[in-house]
């Protein structure tokens, strides 16, 4: 057999069992609650690099238990059409990309919420076309595999809210002492509005404020009235 052939039928074998492994990794998401992150171990690792010791805070609740405001004010704020498209919106991934070209660097992103949970969940914030591939296989596989509300479920248990603060339990009782299904509409809002760059963001401040009231609006509650304690 040619040289070349071989290589040919080793890169399908591969190729075939990643996608079977990835495949069987997603089903089994429909019952299984991760306790860990790829995102949860990279920050760990970038403690330990920088001579820290970062503990890690992530409680797991079913959806049912999230205050309903915060369902609305996440899909508002980083997946408008979340229930309309099966993964990609390509619109929200155009202007994206003609924006950065024009700032001429990554000024914005077109991530729906599956891509954001694909890669929170299994991959690295590497921009390669190899991760890019990868994103987009678990992204399908989880929109054929999963239900919308799996998905946001996954979604609101995963990401990060702040220095080693990951899912919305853990986020509620960091910023607010509360459980997340005790969050007002107001507070949700501030929630979401700090998921682009919970590192960088905290509630309270003037920018969270603004844009918790923009997402207020959106998702019809424009009279939500700032608690004192923010």
């Amino acid at each position: 057999m040619p040289l070349f052939r071989k290589i040919l039928l080793l890169t399908v074998y591969v190729i075939i069992a990643t996608l079977v492994t990835t495949f069987v990794q997603v089903l089994l998401l429909r019952w299984h609650d991760p306790k860990t992150t790829a995102w949860m171990r990279m920050r760990v690792r970038e403690a330990k690099a920088q001579g820290k010791d970062l503990q890690i805070h992530h409680t797991w609740i079913p959806l049912k238990a999230i205050s309903p405001p915060m369902k609305a004010a996440v899909v508002a704020a980083e997946d408008d059409g979340f229930y309309q498209h099966h993964g990609f919106d390509w619109d929200a991934m155009r202007k994206a990309h003609e924006l950065n070209e024009k700032k001429e660097r990554i000024k914005r992103g077109g991530s729906t919420i599956t891509q954001q949970l694909a890669k929170n969940l299994y991959l690295s914030p590497s921009r390669s076309y190899w991760r890019k591939g990868r994103e987009a296989v678990i992204t399908a596989f989880m929109e054929l595999l999963l239900p919308k509300d799996r998905i946001l479920e996954l979604y609101l248990n995963s990401i990060e809210f702040g220095p080693g603060v990951f899912g919305i339990e853990e986020a509620a009782r960091h910023y607010f002492n509360i459980s997340a299904r005790q969050l007002s509409l107001y507070q949700c809002c501030q929630l979401a509005a700090i998921i682009p760059s919970p590192l960088r963001y905290r509630t309270g401040g003037s920018y969270v404020n603004r844009r918790a009231g923009n997402i207020a609006r959106i998702i019809g509650g424009g009279n939500a009235v700032q608690d004192s304690s923010f």
